[in-house]
């Protein structure tokens, strides 16, 4: 056994400098080992996880949108503690095959590996984008650049190609963009594809390899869920409701016809083809290195903007060819390192075009700097990531003890998801989220599950959009037990 961990450590071959570099970014990481359950998306990621440790379904018996890997890799979790622990794991994993990555793009070029790796590590753990979030952008990454690292060495080897694909597969399963970044390995190839009858037999080989590789997986889960019972949900939820999410920001638009909704994201698909074609023209004016990251880039950058949201975190995905580009803008000596401008230009101008946020990394910091010396409290701390934190921990308090783990509680609020994950408590409906029901569902469905269910208690918040027939359900059949800042909780009247 010594001897095989021997083996393995031998292999990981790290410089000094990110040995130091993987302690920065522990150290960075700790503030969000102590981040209260606030942030939506992390708390209903970990609600279906509950739900999954409690045999409960996911897609029919509990509902979000994205591909099954998040949510049991919250499952596993079990609580936001080791969420956290999980993301700081993978991410430290991502920044050792991010650096492999470069290494092997550019293995003369120390200075370029340094500083790309440095930007990367710090953009992706930093709460400016969200590096400190448990989203999937953060998780998907990983099997990102296994996969691209694998196609650097696979030169037309079809057995490699097909697990390059493979692992797209798996970082498609935490969120459907990642298999954007196909594209630009599929856009290299053709960019050095010679019209030559046996070179494009090989192309289409190569992309059929790669191709099944992807398939399966993705595949497998179909299956999955056919003998669970939910396939009809699996798709639609993880695969159909992604395709009207696309330009769904614009919400005057929706009623507008198909290509006039979705001019915005046929001109952004136009303007990489364009961006291909010109890698391809100017493909021996150009080195390798520049051609794929250029185009890796594009493709990252139409999945950051498929919804036109401005969510700092769909960043995230571009980060890897931009602190590449950057690299090459700070350490190259030669043509390259000026026309990196043209593709670093483009970065920066979709975040200030479409808008995109971004989160006070200082204000970060210095609030848990004075936690930590006790400067303030543990309430005052967590009331500054939410107002309603402390409230959401209070009712969460009161429903896990006066409501048995089997009971089920419905909560009609902005913050429902955090009061299920907090309380272990679940919903008697398959939604976890306030814009769940809104998107998906309509008072009287809501009305018909309670009727059936009539859950135990009912929390209502005055931050909540209600509705007439939800109050008159609850005065009907429950009572105020407890009043909780704005939140009211009723106990359900047995008749």
């Amino acid at each position: 056994m010594r001897n095989f961990w021997n083996k393995i450590i031998s292999k990981i071959d790290t410089p000094v400098w990110l040995e130091i570099f993987f302690a920065v970014l522990i150290l960075l990481r700790i503030p969000s080992f102590f981040e209260p359950y606030y942030y939506g998306d992390e708390m209903i990621y970990m609600t279906l996880g509950e739900g999954i440790r409690q045999g409960v379904p996911l897609y029919s018996g509990l509902h979000d949108n994205k591909p099954p890997l998040l949510y049991l890799t919250a499952a596993l979790a079990g609580n936001l503690f080791m969420f956290k622990v999980l993301l700081a794991i993978f991410s430290l994993f991502s920044v050792y095959l991010f650096w492999k990555l470069v290494k092997n793009l550019f293995p003369n070029k120390k200075r370029l590996q340094m500083v790309s790796t440095l930007l990367f590590g710090i953009f992706t753990t930093l709460p400016t984008l969200e590096g400190n979030i448990a989203n999937a952008e953060n998780f998907m990454m990983l099997f990102t650049l296994l996969a691209l690292n694998l196609f650097f060495v696979a030169k037309d080897n079809l057995k490699k190609i097909f697990w390059v694909g493979f692992l797209f597969s798996i970082a498609t399963l935490f969120k459907i963009v990642a298999a954007f970044d196909i594209l630009a390995i599929i856009a290299f190839w053709v960019i050095y594809t010679r019209l030559k009858t046996q070179d494009l037999k090989l192309l289409v080989t190569k992309i059929l390899a790669l191709t099944l590789g992807f398939v399966i997986p993705i595949g497998l889960t179909f299956v999955w869920f056919y003998f669970a019972g939910s396939i009809k949900e699996y798709i639609v939820a993880a695969y159909l409701q992604n395709i009207g999410y696309v330009s769904s920001w614009r919400a005057s638009d929706i009623q507008k016809p198909f290509l006039e909704k979705n001019a915005p994201l046929l001109i952004r698909f136009v303007i990489i083809v364009i961006g291909f074609i010109i890698l391809w023209l100017k493909r021996n004016n150009l080195s390798k290195q520049f051609v794929f990251i250029t185009a890796w880039l594009l493709t990252t950058l139409f999945a950051a903007t498929l919804s036109e949201r401005p969510y700092p975190h769909y960043l995230l995905q571009s980060i890897a060819p931009t602190a590449i580009l950057f690299g090459m803008l700070f350490t190259l000596k030669n043509i390259e390192q000026v026309m990196v401008i043209v593709p670093l230009t483009l970065f920066f101008f979709v975040p200030f075009y479409f808008k995109f946020w971004h989160y006070s990394t200082i204000n970060y910091y210095k609030n848990f700097i004075q936690f930590a010396t006790k400067q303030i409290g543990k309430v005052e701390y967590f009331n500054r990531f939410s107002e309603k934190v402390s409230e959401n921990y209070e009712v969460a308090k009161f429903l896990k003890t006066s409501a048995r783990p089997n009971e089920k509680v419905f909560v009609w609020s902005n913050d429902s998801s955090a009061i299920y994950t907090l309380s272990k408590r679940l919903p008697p409906t398959k939604y976890v989220a306030d814009y769940h029901f809104r998107d998906f569902s309509n008072p009287q469905e809501v009305i018909d599950i309670l009727s059936k269910t009539f859950p135990k208690f009912i929390v209502i918040t005055e931050n909540s959009y209600t509705f007439p027939e939800l109050d008159e359900f609850v005065q009907a059949n429950y009572y105020i037990v407890r009043e909780i800042g704005s939140s009211q909780i009723w106990l359900y009247i047995k008749r």
